[in-house]
């Protein structure tokens, strides 16, 4: 993997984004999610949904889907969503998304947010189209799809399971998050507060 400086931003041709809390502002209540599907607090809910016996875990998906279905008709863009995504494509960018969501909600709230132009549905992959997050496997078929090499990709996202995906992947990794306490610079190549200053370090890289 090549080291991402923040003058060497327009090398790279192809963009994999997180949804939920990097293309969109954080509204996803987990706590909530977790109580309402008998998730204790400290599992992560696909992993604990798994586990499930059927028909339990297809009932408990089912309530999974309707909550996130709420969360993606009401998702609001994130701070330099649009601005960054033009330039994008000015540049003749790929860009996908790789979600712990369903691919359905998933273009559910690029549309609620204004931003289904950008993304092929093709390369927006969901659970149901690769395994979850840190698993590389979906990173690796956009990379296969775009007949891509992983150094000239990024996997930009909001938390570990992202940035964890793209190093096992060997894609480059942008961490977006304004908040200090959430920092993995071990899985980090570069750490930006919102995606409008990451096109800021785009546009005069």
């Amino acid at each position: 993997m090549v080291k991402v400086e923040r003058g060497g931003l327009g090398a790279r041709r192809y963009w994999v984004f997180d949804l939920d809390g990097t293309l969109t502002l954080p509204v996803h209540d987990f706590a909530h999610i977790r109580r309402e599907l008998g998730i204790a607090p400290q599992d992560d809910i696909l992993d604990a949904l798994a586990a499930m016996p059927e028909p339990l875990r297809s009932e408990r998906h089912l309530r999974l889907d309707a909550l996130e279905r709420h969360y993606a008709g009401h998702a609001r863009p994130a701070e330099g969503v649009h601005a960054l995504l033009q330039g994008l494509s000015r540049r003749g960018c790929r860009c996908g998304i790789l979600t712990r969501n369903t691919r359905e909600l998933a273009l559910l709230s690029l549309k609620a947010i204004g931003a289904a132009e950008y993304f092929d549905p093709d390369f927006v992959l969901g659970r149901d189209e690769a395994r979850p997050k840190p698993d590389p496997g979906g990173l690796q078929r956009l990379l296969s799809l775009w007949r891509a090499r992983p150094d000239e990709a990024l996997m930009v996202g909001d938390f570990r399971y992202d940035l964890e995906a793209g190093r096992n992947a060997g894609t480059g990794t942008v961490h977006v998050d304004a908040r200090p306490d959430r920092d993995w610079p071990e899985l980090t190549d570069l750490r930006v507060q919102s995606l409008a200053e990451l096109h800021r370090l785009l546009e005069t890289g």
